[in-house]
């Protein structure tokens, strides 16, 4: 049975909202850039909160076992992960939960692997522990199939960059922005280079939740033994159950000898988390999966919308349909929009995306366009792209 409160509020009642989203730009412009969905929040979640604030339950973080309970029971129904409770430990955010795993595992200078066009804030992250970044970038192929992902990866090639002495790969998988899954092939052949070669694989899998039935998600640490010896999953509620305000993620782990190191971790990782966040995050892994269901299905009807408009008026573009999250990455570069289309497209159709420069230089031309929101309100900016052209 699906949550019938999963339904877009209006535009005007949007504009009310206080987040970055909503605060970022002018009244008059549609904004699709941040990674934050427009629906209304699960009824469980909606319940822990209001009765954590009627109680004036807002002290300081503690012991939440539930959280981890909670993330094994989702773990296990929907990818038969059987998770180690005693390996989950709690961070602010999955960003904090990265900087933090790179500061016990690594020292400035050491090197770290990316694969771009990737999730901007990696870029922070890795300027924010003083590391050395390589990028072996994914490459867009030709493929004219509608169910196969355009974008490889040059597997040799990181194999030479993990030889040569990496001491980090961060993964972010499944992939933001290009809605990508990774393969159990793909994360197998990670798993042997980085045990091979002494490289800690980190992953982040914060869009998991919100894999399309068009493809199969494989968490990294579910994988085999290799992985747990060489991986940590780094992950959270927020991007899932669309809670990222409330300041809560997981730092999971699945062997012994990669615990004892991030329990070296300040404890204060812990303790900056929100006491909000935490109990939202637990019952949204144990007792959201009905909205989740729902959710899912008015996202896949917006990611094929997004192909049907575009065919029927701007067909030049390309977009190759996301198996993964509410990220549409648009190659605008035949509408002749400029060096930076976003830029334009703000000023002159007033509608907000994100640039693709953001998450690789060499993808100036394309934008990120958040669909999770209403049909009325992706037509709508599909429509100012138009008026732009």
């Amino acid at each position: 049975m699906p949550d019938t409160n999963v339904q877009t509020p209006a535009l005007a009642e949007l504009l009310t909202h206080h987040s970055e989203k909503w605060r970022g730009f002018d009244r008059d412009v549609l904004p699709l850039p941040v990674a934050e969905m427009d629906f209304p929040i699960a009824e469980p979640i909606r319940r822990v909160l209001q009765e954590m604030v009627a109680q004036s339950d807002l002290g300081y973080l503690g012991s939440i076992p539930e959280l981890a309970t909670g993330f094994a029971h989702f773990a296990a129904e929907q990818w038969s992960w059987s998770v180690d409770t005693s390996q989950v430990k709690i961070a602010s955010d999955v960003g904090v939960a990265v900087v933090e795993v790179l500061r016990v595992f690594t020292k400035p200078g050491d090197t770290i692997l990316i694969n771009s066009p990737v999730y901007q804030n990696f870029y922070n992250w890795i300027n924010e522990t003083r590391l050395t970044q390589i990028d072996v970038p994914f490459i867009r192929t030709e493929t004219d199939s509608e169910g196969e992902n355009p974008w490889q990866l040059d597997l040799d090639a990181i194999e030479k960059i993990y030889a040569s002495g990496l001491k980090v790969h961060l993964l972010c998988s499944p992939h933001n922005p290009l809605g990508r899954v990774y393969s159990k092939n793909e994360l197998t052949r990670f798993a042997e280079m980085a045990k091979k070669y002494g490289v800690l694989i980190i992953s982040d899998e914060i869009h998991a939740p919100l894999t399309f039935k068009s493809a199969v998600f494989t968490p990294f640490l579910a994988l085999n033994d290799t992985a747990r010896e060489v991986g940590i999953t780094v992950t959270a509620a927020s991007k899932g159950w669309n809670i990222a305000g409330l300041k809560c993620a997981i730092i999971v782990s699945q062997n012994d000898v990669i615990k004892a190191q991030l329990d070296q971790m300040p404890p204060a990782v812990h303790f900056r988390a929100s006491i909000l966040g935490a109990f939202a995050s637990a019952v949204a892994f144990s007792e959201g999966g009905i909205w989740l269901h729902t959710v899912m299905g008015q996202l896949d009807h917006n990611r094929f919308l997004i192909r049907d408009l575009l065919a029927a008026k701007l067909p030049t573009v390309k977009y190759h349909i996301p198996d993964n999250s509410y990220l549409a990455w648009l190659d605008l570069s035949s509408l002749g929009l400029g060096e930076d289309p976003s830029q334009t497209l703000l000023e002159k159709g007033r509608v907000a995306f994100n640039s693709g420069s953001l998450y690789g230089a060499q993808c100036s031309q394309y934008v990120r366009l958040n669909f999770a929101t209403s049909p009325e309100i992706i037509t709508e900016a599909i429509e100012r792209i138009v008026r732009t052209v």
